[in-house]
Order: C-alpha cells, then sequence, then structure tokens
C-alpha cells in the first residue's frame, strides 16, 4: 500500500494512493493516519480495504507529512562512503546518529523556507524508514519486521549551522521546514529489498545527486538494530538513513547553495516524487 494523508495544516486526513494513481479518502475508516495505525494488524486490516470503494479526492490537494505524530527522526550521517569523501570527513565505523526537530517536518511540497541569515543552505535525498511496532535491542536479523515502510526525506542542512559554529550537527539539521516528509509511506511489503533503490536529486533542472541505496555503509537492518541499542523506537519514529554524493557543499569548483527561488526535485525508486520552491525567511509561510 501507499498510504499518504492530505489537507490543509492542522486538518489533514488520511488517504492512499491506489494501483491506477487515484487518491482514495480512508477518514471514513480512521480519523488519521496514527503511530497506532502502524502495527502489522492494523495495516493487514487496511490491506484488505478495496480502494475502489473509497472516495476519489477531487482535485489539488497538499500531501502532508505521511503520519500524524512523529515522535522523534534520528538521522544517520556519512552514511555513503562517497558522501564522506566529497564532505572530507572519514568513513565512519559506527553510524554517526543526530536528530532533526520534530519542527523541521513538512508535506513533501511545502515550502522550504531558509533560516535567517542563511548562507549555506543544502540538500539531500535520503530513504526514509518508518517505525511500525516497538524496537528496544533488536537484532539485525529481526530489525526489518519493526518496520511499516519507507518514504522519501528531503534533509535540508545549514551547512554554516551545522559545521561552523560549533557542538552538535543538530543546529544545522533542524530548521523549521528542513525535513519534508512524503509524499506516501510506501509499506515495507511492497519493498522487498531496501538496499537496491534508485535516488536521485534535481536543483533548477540540473542533477546533482544519482545513486543507489546499495552502496549504503550500514543497511537499514543494521541501522535499526544499531539505533536500538541507544534508545527505543517507537511507532511513527523516523529513520533518515543517509544520502548519497552530489550535495552542495561537494560541488567543485565551489559549493553551491540553495537561495530563494530555487526548485527542488527530488525521488526515491517505487516511493515517490517531492517538489519544492526555496524562500527567503518568513514565518508566514512556515505558519500557513
Amino acid at each position: 500500500m501507499k498510504l499518504l494523508r492530505f489537507g490543509p495544516k492542522g486538518h489533514e486526513r488520511p488517504g492512499l494512493l491506489d494501483a491506477n494513481g487515484v487518491l482514495r479518502d480512508l477518514s471514513g475508516l480512521l480519523p488519521d493516519l496514527t503511530p497506532d495505525h502502524l502495527g502489522r494488524t492494523a495495516l493487514d486490516k487496511l490491506a484488505s480495504v478495496d480502494p475502489d470503494r473509497l472516495p476519489a479526492i477531487e482535485g489539488a490537494v497538499r500531501l502532508a507529512p505521511v503520519v500524524a505524530g512523529i515522535g522523534k527522526m534520528i538521522c544517520v550521517g556519512l552514511n555513503y562512503s562517497d558522501h564522506a569523501a566529497e564532505s572530507g570527513m572519514a568513513v565512519p565505523s559506527e553510524p554517526v546518529l543526530f536528530t532533526k526537530s520534530t519542527s523541521a517536518i513538512v508535506g513533501c511540497n511545502d515550502a522550504v523556507v531558509l533560516p535567517r541569515d542563511s548562507a549555506k543552505s543544502d540538500w539531500e535525498v535520503e530513504l526514509g524508514v518508518v517505525i511500525g511496532t516497538r524496537a528496544r535491542y533488536v537484532e539485525p536479523e529481526d530489525a526489518l519486521d519493526h518496520v511499516a515502510g519507507y518514504c522519501v526525506v528531503n534533509d535540508l542542512s545549514e551547512r554554516e549551522y551545522q559545521l561552523e559554529r560549533g557542538g552538535q550537527w543538530d543546529k544545522g539539521k533542524g530548521c523549521d521546514t528542513f525535513g519534508p516528509v512524503g509524499p506516501w509511506l510506501v509499506t515495507a511489503d511492497e519493498v522487498p529489498d531496501p538496499q537496491n533503490l534508485d535516488l536521485w536529486l534535481e536543483v533548477n533542472g540540473k542533477r546533482y545527486q544519482d545513486g543507489n541505496t546499495r552502496t549504503m555503509v550500514f543497511t537499514v537492518a543494521q541501522l535499526v538494530s544499531y539505533i536500538s541499542r541507544f534508545m527505543t523506537l517507537n511507532p511513527g519514529d523516523v529513520i533518515s538513513t543517509g544520502t548519497p554524493p552530489g550535495v552542495g557543499l561537494g560541488q567543485k569548483p565551489q559549493p553551491v547553495y540553495l537561495r530563494p527561488g530555487d526548485r527542488i526535485v527530488l525521488g526515491i525508486e517505487g516511493l515517490g516524487q517531492q517538489n519544492q520552491t526555496v524562500h527567503a525567511w518568513d514565518p508566514a509561510l512556515i505558519d500557513a
């Protein structure tokens, strides 16, 4: 299944994308797509519904973050060796973890708003992993049993805040609107091998990133297992698994960073596509 949420902020409703590409309204069956609906039993119940019996969603709609009430978003740094090289950093011996604030999470096509005085905002297409059942000290061979599904994430980053302002990476990763998630949550049964997915990103029509999850340093199963040693992963939590090479920081002969008016398009094989416009600081766009 391809599950989704649609509607204006604060008034989102659950839906799904049927096999013919038609958006269908699930709000007659559940009030929203929450962490409570991500377990195997709940997903099996939704899978038994005949999409043709659901109302079609008419007209253009906003696509919201794929799960209501995401509890935490854990990101993995330098998880592609060639991205580590372009960043001038060593390939890690263990996963590098940081958090992205939940206030950064927005819909897949919502406005990207640069923080005030931003100088080095950058893009990163990533595979997102949505947890379906609680994971705590799980073994790698059992880790994927805890995954509800997968989605596209743009791990936007302000590099000056991240790398030049001291301390942890979080301050450059958690800016408002810097975590677009979606367009839909593709359930795990439709992604037989998360380690063989093409992913790509373009800015203003130029392709900068073009990679495949097979080149991850640490696999999805390894990441779920590893992270579960340090914190409990709850239903609805999202792991953003790292980015392939081609970020703005790594461009030669000099880096390329986002500016107001830029258009970002990114996607992952089978998981859909995001489309964002970059804006100068404007709190009204964040709160709209």
